[in-house]
């Protein structure tokens, strides 16, 4: 494999990475506090929490919607750059995603106000966002060259791509309107450690027959790449810093923004409930240690062209490095050091929720007092069984992403609680998601898990997810 191919295909696979962005198991999963990171509207009967740090909420998952790792690298028998041309190169397209997102909470907690109805929560989380898209025509520049595609236009906007590296701090407030409504909101500082995009990219590039040679090719382009804080990583990397430039730059050292998150639950009736949430509208300015790369302008090149009567006395002049200088000036590659604004990926959920069964908490035999909403007021009942709908979408640089996902959830006893999903999104049509809370005495610990079904082969499947956390609860209205 030559090493344009080698470099190109490792730089994909490196992008099918962990990814934790739809926490459909976790979305009105009441009993676990960190929900209030997905709904801070969500229904609490906390008195107060507390995260045990770096282990109260990892999670990730494993996707690619169009191809997987054992699509490339399964031991077949099949040449590998066969398998990347025909399972990679000719099926995929511009809107196959390759993302990664690692989300790690490493404090967290919660309380209740001297005011029954009110609840703060707050904490402090690192996450790495990425998205690229397949390159398409990029990928076919690479491969094959244009030097026999005649008449081919290559699109340059298929490249969209874009990262961030963020540490979160956040303080939540939780309060419950009256007996069938709840609200929340909850405001975020985001210190950006390091953050890159190129999502606006346009123009082309084109071989035509040339009139004073055999090819003409035209190039048309616009392209943009934005970053920050990548120069400080570099050269503290080089200076054998680059653990204490981290977590400069995560505790206030980086590039600043704000943003909120706000949810709500209503119950429509004693067992039908509706909730839902917006999550990180908000924004960072990057001005610390920006620098963009921008190419742009029009051009049409025939190659070299050499007159040798005229150039008879200077046939030793690098012709190539005049070719590049020519295209240079009308096409000039440009860097600049100014201040831009990057948006967060902003997170919708709703959901509908039908509870039936045997009643549990109030009148029930549960010992934690951790009946769903009671916290002052009426006390409301919570059943043992629910069943629902839930809907995700996410904004992305080619548009919204949406999930649709169906869950049951089941209470058995004091301490267990069980919920189990269906989902389905561009990633996968058959995932089948399994969600545990386990609550012994003030000791909570939750396990979740996404599309099983695929756990017999993890590098065949083009999804598959975890979350898991540990807390501290006491139970109680005062």
């Amino acid at each position: 494999m030559r090493l344009s191919h080698c470099l190109f295909v490792v730089g994909v696979l490196l992008t099918l990475g962990l990814t934790a962005q739809n926490k459909q198991i976790l979305y009105d999963f009441n009993e676990i506090p960190q929900s209030l990171s997905v709904n801070p509207g969500v229904e609490t009967d906390f008195k107060w929490y507390a995260g045990v740090p770096l282990l109260s909420g990892i999670s990730g998952y494993v996707g690619s919607n169009a191809i997987s790792v054992n699509d490339i690298f399964a031991n077949d028998g099949i040449d590998i750059n066969l398998k990347f041309r025909e399972r990679a190169l000719e099926v995929l397209t511009p809107k196959d995603e390759l993302s990664t997102t690692i989300q790690m909470e490493y404090f967290s907690g919660g309380f209740r106000s001297e005011n029954p109805n009110v609840f703060y929560s707050f904490g402090g989380y690192l996450e790495f966002d990425n998205i690229g898209y397949w390159p398409q025509d990029y990928a076919y520049l690479i491969y094959d060259g244009n030097a026999d595609q005649l008449g081919r236009r290559y699109d340059l906007g298929d490249l969209k791509v874009r990262g961030s590296l963020v540490n979160v701090f956040h303080f939540g407030v939780n309060k419950k309107i009256d007996r069938n409504l709840t609200i929340g909101a909850r405001g975020k500082l985001y210190s950006a450690i390091a953050d890159y995009s190129s999502s606006t990219n346009n123009g082309h590039l084109s071989n035509v027959e040339g009139q004073n040679n055999l090819i003409t090719t035209n190039l048309n382009a616009d392209l943009l790449l934005r970053t920050s804080g990548l120069r400080s990583l570099r050269d503290a990397n080089n200076d054998d810093a680059l653990a204490n430039e981290i977590i400069s730059r995560a505790l206030f050292g980086g590039d600043l923004g704000l943003g909120v998150d706000v949810g709500f639950t209503y119950h429509l009736s004693e067992r039908t409930t509706v909730t839902g949430s917006l999550l990180d509208v908000g924004f960072i300015y990057h001005s610390g240690d920006s620098k963009s790369y921008s190419l742009k302008g029009n051009t049409s090149v025939e190659g070299i062209e050499i007159d040798v009567l005229d150039n008879f006395a200077s046939l030793d002049r690098d012709f190539w490095q005049d070719l590049i200088d020519e295209i240079e000036e009308v096409v000039p590659f440009e860097t600049d050091t100014k201040s831009y604004v990057s948006f967060r990926p902003t997170k919708l959920y709703a959901s509908i929720r039908n509870d039936f069964g045997e009643p549990v908490g109030n009148g029930g035999s549960q010992s934690c007092d951790c009946t769903a909403g009671s916290s002052g007021g009426q006390l409301r009942t919570k059943y043992r069984n629910s069943f629902g709908g839930q809907l995700y979408m996410i904004n992305r640089p080619r548009g919204p992403q949406m999930a649709l996902t169906g869950f049951y959830t089941r209470r058995i006893g004091n301490a267990l609680t069980l919920k189990g999903t269906y989902t389905v999104d561009k990633f996968s049509k058959t995932n089948i998601g399994l969600g545990m809370n386990l609550q012994a005495g003030p000791v909570n610990f939750y396990a979740m898990a996404d599309n099983l079904i695929s756990y017999n082969n993890i590098a065949a499947t083009n999804y598959a997810s975890f979350q898991f956390g540990l807390n501290i609860i006491s139970w109680g209205r005062k």
